[in-house]
Order: structure tokens, then C-alpha cells, then sequence
């Protein structure tokens, strides 16, 4: 009797001899069949049963959250009856989809769901309730109708065709569940993080967490940037959080194939949207003259979120190129999902799908150049106050500094190790920097000047590269 750890949710197999069942192999392998147990092949028509393998419990949940959320409004006092109708109206929309996807089988209802979901992370934000009971409600049965209808029963259509674990050529799976448990755990760190300040700035508590800063985030998330959107800033990251930690759980470990678009999404939510956010909040200084403990957490644990994700949106990406390349419909297969058509050539040595602490960083390395790129990036953050560096050679400090911290740290994942020479840009601009920008001090200009040559010199080497990555490969240097 084995248990399968990294599948998701657990399933409990016992192994039998009798029991098989065959199923085709992809196209192109003509008139080849494959065995396969006879519980993977039920797992996969119930899979394939528009992802609800347990109908009628989830029915049972769905059910429960919408009369919670039709009720709710009235049981909590909500003042603003927008917000009233809102959640009256989607506590019915919740009860509708769930009755329709038990009823008829529907795949396109849990995902009218989950948009509900979505729709109520956003709910007290957009209407800015006056009560904290509201904003929690609304955050707390959004995230459980994403889990309820998307997650736990299992992702609607989702393609169970069959092919490999591992990416063709890659030494391990980008989509394990030991690769994916550290970047849900920051995602939530973020989440409460923003959440707090959330809390500040929709006036239900008067207290933030500030231990070295003070009273650095109450001006920041008080500031004039933070109060120019048209919503709480520090809300709107914390649905961002949410939903990428709930991502995190989307698909098996095999969604590389299986499921392109929605890691192309997790990609996009993650890496692009993930450095827009935190150069906003390394503008602070620039724009606020103070820093925010919190935000500046909540941003290294964005950073290192990237550096964890960006193998698996490579993967993906090259799965897609090499399907195109194999004569596939390239929107189908983005999709929808798919395999290879193409037998890979076997003797490549690669790691056992176990959870441990080690197999959650394959694929990250922290080289001692990188590192030291790191500590001359926040030295350069600091250094303004240290030398009395004003004007534009402060703000140049302290963006840049960031930047290069942010760059460091993302280079550390294999397969972003090129970008490593963006730093080497920011380098050449540490020397010149200081004899061109205002509000220099002498010792701030010997300073930049070091730091700029250490930065190109570390920046050159790539270090260590212990995996396997395909055609990409080519690609890190």
C-alpha cells in the first residue's frame, strides 16, 4: 500500500496485478497501447467528469457558503447596502452554479464560481466597508468557494492525457507539490501582511507594525501615492496574494502540460505584476521619505517568489514550443493542455518526486557572487543616511540599490541566471552616477564608485548550474 504524496489531494492506492486497464498512447504511436492501473485510469475518468470527482459533497459546500453569504449581511449589520447586495446576490449566483454543476455536469459553472470568488475578495474593497466583520466575511468565503468549487474536487476539464512528469530534458518537475509548498507559504505571508495595512487604511484598527521604522508605514500607506488609487492599495495586494496562493494549489504535477494557461496566469501574476509591486514600494523613499517595514517584507517574499516560479512558467513555455514544433494546434494545446507526440530519448538522470526541504529549491542556487550582490544592493539602499547623500543621488541610491537586490535574488533561480548582467548596466551607472547627480558627498561618491566595480565584477560570473533543463539550457549563462 503506497501513499502518493505528490499528487494532490492524496489519494491511497493499492496496487494490483488483475486490475489494468489499457489506454492510448498519444497520437503518433500507432497502434501501441499502454497498461496503466486500473485506479489511475479511474482517477482520470473521474477527472475527466468535469474535475468533480465528489459532486455531491462539494454540493453540500457550495450550498452551505451561499445561504452563509445570503445571510450573512443581515446576522452582521453590514451598513453600505451595496455591499448588502452584493453578497445577497452572490450567495444565490454560488447556490445557482453549484446546483447547476451537480444537476447537469456543467464544466463552465465551477469556473462562473470561482469568478464569484474572485468577485468577493474585491467586494468590501470596491464598495469600502466601514466594518472589519464585512472585509473578513467577504475575504474568509471567497477564498473557501475558490477551494470548494476549483480546487478540492479537482480542476474542471483539465486534459489527463498521458505523458511524462518532468518536463523533456529537465532533471526534476517544476510543478511538484514540494516545488509549489514554499511559494504558497510566502504568498500567505504577503497576504497578512497586506491585509494589516489593509486593515489601517479602511479604519478598522489603529495599530500597523512598524519595529524599526517608525512611524515609516503609517506615512506610507497614508500617503499621497497610496490614497491616488481608487481603492486601498494594501487591499488590492492582498487579493493579489490570495489568489496567487490559491494558485498555487490549481492543477496536479503535471500542470506544466496539462494546464499552460493557467501557469502562463501564475506567471503573469507573479513575475511582471510581482515587479511592478515592488517598484512601487521602492519608490517610497522617493516619494514618501520613509520606509515601511511591512512592505518592504512583503516585497522580499515577492522577490523570492519569483525566483521560485519562473522554472515552471520555462517550462511551459518550452512545452509549448516544442508541441508547436511537433505539428500541435498551439492555442489548443494552451488551453486545453496536451503531450508529446515524440518519444523522448531516455538515460537522463533525474530526481525522485519526494518531500523534503532540499526538493523545494531544486532549480534555486545561491552562489557567493550573487549574495554579495545582494549585500551591496542594501548597503546602497542605507547608504544616503550614511553619508548624507541627497537629492537625486539618494534617490538613485535607493531605487537602484533595490533593483539590483531584486535582480540578485531572481538570477539565483537556473534559469533566469542571464539576468545577472542587468546588473552589470547598474554597475557602469554606480561609477558614473556621482559625477553626474546632484546632492553627492564625497565619501558617497567613493562609495557608489566601489560598489559599481564589485557589482559588474560579481555580475560576470554565472556559478554552478547542478540541473537539467532541456533545450533552455542553451540559454543560461
Amino acid at each position: 500500500m503506497d501513499i502518493e504524496i505528490s499528487g494532490m489531494p492524496m489519494s491511497r492506492t493499492i496496487e494490483s496485478a488483475a486490475s489494468t486497464s489499457q489506454v492510448p498512447d498519444p497520437p503518433g504511436a500507432e497502434g501501441a497501447t499502454r497498461t496503466m492501473p486500473a485506479t489511475e485510469s479511474s482517477m482520470s475518468e473521474r477527472m475527466s467528469t468535469n474535475g468533480q470527482a465528489t459532486p455531491s459533497a462539494h454540493f453540500v459546500s457550495s450550498m452551505i457558503i451561499g445561504v452563509w453569504l445570503v445571510t450573512s449581511p443581515f446576522a452582521l449589520g453590514y451598513v453600505k447596502p451595496l455591499l448588502t447586495t452584493s453578497d445577497v446576490t452572490s450567495g444565490i449566483l454560488v447556490i445557482v452554479f453549484a446546483t447547476i454543476t451537480l444537476r447537469w455536469k456543467s464544466s463552465w459553472a465551477p469556473w462562473a464560481s470561482s469568478l464569484v470568488g474572485v468577485w468577493l475578495l474585491f467586494a468590501p474593497l470596491v464598495f469600502k466597508s466601514p466594518i472589519a466583520a464585512a472585509y473578513a466575511n467577504d475575504t474568509l468565503t471567497g477564498a473557501l468557494v475558490i477551494s470548494f468549487v476549483i480546487l478540492m474536487p479537482g480542476m474542471p476539464a483539465m486534459n489527463m492525457a498521458p505523458g511524462p512528469d518532468n518536463p523533456r530534458g529537465w532533471s526534476y518537475n517544476p510543478s511538484s507539490w514540494s516545488q509549489r509548498i514554499p511559494i504558497i507559504a510566502l504568498a500567505f505571508v504577503g497576504f497578512f501582511l497586506s491585509r494589516q495595512m489593509a486593515a489601517y487604511q479602511l479604519g478598522y484598527t489603529r495599530i500597523v507594525w512598524e519595529p524599526f521604522f517608525h512611524p515609516g508605514t503609517v506615512a506610507v500607506i497614508t500617503s499621497k501615492l497610496s490614497r491616488s488609487f481608487p481603492i486601498s492599495d494594501a487591499g488590492l495586494g492582498a487579493v493579489a496574494y490570495m489568489i496567487e496562493a490559491l494558485m498555487g494549489f490549481m492543477g496536479d504535477k503535471r500542470r506544466w502540460r496539462t494546464m499552460p494557461w493557467m501557469v502562463a496566469f501564475f506567471g503573469i501574476l507573479v513575475v511582471p505584476l510581482g515587479i511592478a509591486s515592488i517598484s512601487l514600494i521602492i519608490m517610497q523613499p522617493v516619494s514618501v521619505g520613509q520606509w515601511c517595514t511591512p512592505c518592504l517584507v512583503a516585497a522580499g517574499a515577492m522577490v523570492i517568489m519569483i525566483a521560485l516560479t519562473l522554472d515552471e512558467v520555462v517550462a511551459t513555455c518550452t512545452f509549448l514550443a516544442q508541441s508547436r514544433r511537433e505539428g500541435q494546434p498551439f492555442w489548443r494545446t494552451f488551453w486545453l493542455g496536451g503531450s508529446f507526440t515524440e518519444a523522448e530519448q531516455t538515460g537522463l538522470s533525474t530526481r525522485s518526486d519526494t518531500l523534503s526541504v532540499k526538493s523545494m529549491f531544486w532549480g534555486v542556487a545561491v552562489p557567493w557572487n550573487l549574495i554579495l550582490c545582494v549585500a551591496l544592493g542594501t548597503w546602497l539602499m542605507f547608504s544616503p543616511s550614511v553619508f548624507g547623500t541627497k537629492d537625486l543621488a539618494a534617490h538613485s541610491d535607493h531605487v537602484l540599490g533595490a533593483l539590483t537586490i531584486t535582480v540578485a535574488v531572481i538570477a539565483m533561480a537556473d534559469v533566469g541566471r542571464i539576468l545577472r548582467r542587468i546588473n552589470i548596466v547598474f554597475g557602469v551607472w554606480f561609477i558614473a552616477s556621482p559625477w553626474i547627480l546632484s546632492g553627492t558627498s564625497s565619501n558617497g561618491r567613493l562609495s557608489d564608485t566601489a560598489v559599481g566595480v564589485a557589482l559588474i565584477l560579481f555580475s560576470l560570473r554565472r556559478g554552478a548550474i547542478r540541473d537539467e533543463y532541456g533545450t533552455w539550457q542553451l540559454h543560461i549563462r
